[in-house]
């Protein structure tokens, strides 16, 4: 393929650093204005000198523990095959040469240099973020074309890659396949990415990865829940907040020729009741914060073992800062903070002082917290939340 002609659509570009100066002559706001759920965008070098998180080795001894999602993707005889971890290291030391995929997800669960990269995209907002996903594949292996629902910045670390992508709207897939793939995937363009190139998709881009050597693809997501998924949830909210009084009452029955029917008196009656259910900016401030931060169902915090006295962890954390657990998800509203499903309002004082642990995921030594952030603290460190 020509690549002049694909640069007229997407543009490539040469950048330093994503969110600094942002996207090498491009800023963080036309990045959101002209790419961000619009286009595809090839961003050459985009981490200069990128050498990874963690190695080939070090990925696979993650995917066999317990507390790791772990998927492996194998293709053989023109067939596709899925299993899920945790796996065992000798069967994996035992995979074919060519054609399979390690994905482990939730890579910043595990690893704090994940949250360094993360903290790259912080021009997008944290209530977007989903996971750093990271794959390993040898030469031959991926998962085939496929679409995804959300945003996602596919980073190269060692190796390279031919990612082939096109706007196309057929998306019926393959039958009798454990993946969603795409029976009929025609590719529109294709490029070849090394190590710290990035290539950016908006949802619903049909897109196919294929290893061109060893090689591993740092996958950055960001969540884009679907309408129904929004309205169920939100409906759990409402049930769990809303308290309304009164019973159904028909003190002026009336006779029926049919016992079975639903009368129209009734109906009324009830959707009357229903018109009781409302809600106002503040339930819906409520309710992304405890839906957005709310852990996903595997993951588990300990609380500490031994557990310190307030006074000597507010010493602590004096001298040595501290900073949220790999597992935990925090957001802000007006006054208050959201952390792993749990609502906190707190004073506009208190808010200044907790904020930037929500924006940076720590606090550095010796900041004053005043004596509600700390009391909050502590709760926090004794549930598990935090790392000290």
């Amino acid at each position: 393929m020509d690549v002049t002609n694909v640069l007229k659509n997407y543009g490539e570009l040469n950048i330093n650093k994503i969110n600094t100066v942002a996207l090498g002559g491009m800023t963080a706001k036309d990045f959101l204005h002209n790419y961000w759920q619009k286009q595809p965008l090839l961003i050459r070098n985009a981490f200069p000198g990128f050498n990874g998180l963690l190695t080939c080795a070090e990925l696979m001894k993650l995917a066999c523990n317990e507390d790791a999602q772990s998927r492996l993707v194998i293709q053989k005889n023109g067939k596709w095959h899925l299993m899920h971890g945790p796996f065992n290291s000798n069967d994996l030391a035992k995979l074919p040469k060519k054609h399979w995929t390690l994905l482990v997800q939730d890579i910043n669960y595990f690893l704090p240099s994940a949250y360094d990269l993360l903290s790259e995209f912080n021009f997008i907002p944290q209530t977007r973020l989903d996971d750093l996903m990271i794959s390993y594949a040898p030469k031959d292996g991926g998962i085939g074309p496929h679409v995804d629902s959300y945003d996602v910045f596919l980073l190269q670390g060692i190796g390279s890659k031919l990612w082939q992508i096109s706007a196309q709207q057929d998306h019926q897939l393959m039958p009798d396949t454990p993946l969603k793939i795409l029976k009929n995937f025609l590719p529109e363009y294709e490029w070849e990415l090394q190590t710290g190139d990035m290539l950016y998709l908006p949802p619903n881009y049909a897109h196919h990865g294929t290893a061109l050597s060893e090689c591993m693809t740092y996958s950055i997501g960001f969540r884009a829940p679907s309408h129904q998924e929004l309205i169920v949830q939100f409906l759990v909210y409402l049930e769990d907040s809303l308290v309304t009084k009164g019973w159904y009452s028909d003190p002026d029955l009336q006779l029926q020729a049919h016992p079975s029917k639903i009368s129209t008196a009734m109906q009324l009656q009830v959707n009357s009741i229903l018109k009781k259910i409302k809600w106002n900016r503040y339930d819906i401030e409520n309710f992304l914060g405890i839906y957005l931060s709310e852990p996903k169902s595997h993951v588990f915090f300990e609380k500490p073992i031994k557990l310190l006295a307030p006074r000597i962890f507010h010493q602590k954390i004096k001298k040595n800062g501290v900073q949220l657990n790999l597992k935990s998800r925090i957001l802000s509203g007006k006054n208050k903070f959201f952390i792993n499903g749990e609502i906190y309002a707190v004073s506009t004082e208190t808010y200044k002082a907790l904020i930037q642990l929500a924006d940076k995921r720590k606090i550095a030594p010796s900041t004053n917290l005043g004596s509600s952030a700390e009391k909050i603290l502590y709760q926090w460190y004794v549930n598990g939340y935090l790392d000290n």
